[in-house]
């Protein structure tokens, strides 16, 4: 069984203020909540935190992204081992934010991946198409692609922590999101390209989540396709009840 991760991606958003304030007012309406994995991703700022003031519950907070080395001369950077320091032990990697804006490769994000495996990181590694490429028809051939480029040199031993997910970025922040059998067959291409990376075992057990525009109005038709184990949110996670209803979505 692949347990459910339903995570929120805080983006450029709030400061460790108001991190705090969403943790008092969401901790109660999710506690004792065990069917999901629930996990928060503020900024680098909040990070800190809101890994204590969530110490303790069943939510767990984790940085959005890192370097791949433990120390140097790069402003402006966060590394793995800094991360530990905190307690951080879950990192967003290859968000198509960074790949769109800072020029993010997926040979960094391999990079990176290797660096979060090494440390005890749980990594959460992004995957999805441009409008242009699904028109195009390239939605198998770039998912494929970015797979192959994420996981080189991976063995199934070390990606037994990843977290895959999902997220078309046509749908990212557009109010566009898959439908879920979309959605579902993208997956299936992720998952048959990870077995040939990592093993088919590797394959079965990885959990791939979906990203795009979830809101409590279509988590359960998502979360109902067998490939789909569970979600990445954007906008709807800055709001404790509606990223409490997400979570708590009926099956």
């Amino acid at each position: 069984m692949r347990k459910p991760v339903i995570a929120g991606n805080w983006k450029m958003y709030k400061t460790p203020k108001e991190s705090l304030a969403f943790l008092d007012a969401f901790l109660p309406l999710v506690e004792g909540h065990e069917r999901d994995e629930i996990l928060l991703f503020p900024t680098m700022s909040s990070l800190a935190y809101a890994i204590e003031a969530a110490a303790g519950t069943n939510v767990r907070a984790g940085a959005q992204n890192m370097h791949w080395l433990n120390e140097g001369p790069y402003t402006g950077q966060t590394s793995p081992t800094m991360l530990v320091s905190i307690g951080c032990r879950h990192v967003l990697l290859g968000h198509s934010e960074p790949r769109l804006y800072f020029n993010e490769t997926y040979e960094r994000v391999n990079l990176k991946l290797k660096a979060a495996i090494n440390h005890g990181i749980t990594p959460i590694v992004c995957f999805g198409e441009m409008l242009a490429e699904r028109e195009d028809l390239r939605t198998e051939e770039v998912l494929r692609t970015q797979v192959q480029a994420a996981l080189r040199n991976i063995s199934a031993s070390e990606a037994r922590r990843l977290v895959i997910a999902y997220e078309p970025i046509w749908a990212i922040g557009t109010g566009s999101t898959a439908s879920p059998e979309v959605a579902a067959a993208a997956h299936a291409i992720i998952r048959h390209e990870l077995s040939h990376c990592c093993g088919q075992q590797t394959a079965e057990n990885t959990r791939i989540v979906y990203g795009g525009s979830v809101k409590p109005e279509n988590i359960a038709a998502l979360m109902a396709q067998e490939e789909i184990d569970g979600a990445l949110v954007g906008g709807a996670s800055l709001v404790p009840t509606t990223f409490a209803d997400i979570v708590q979505y009926k099956e």
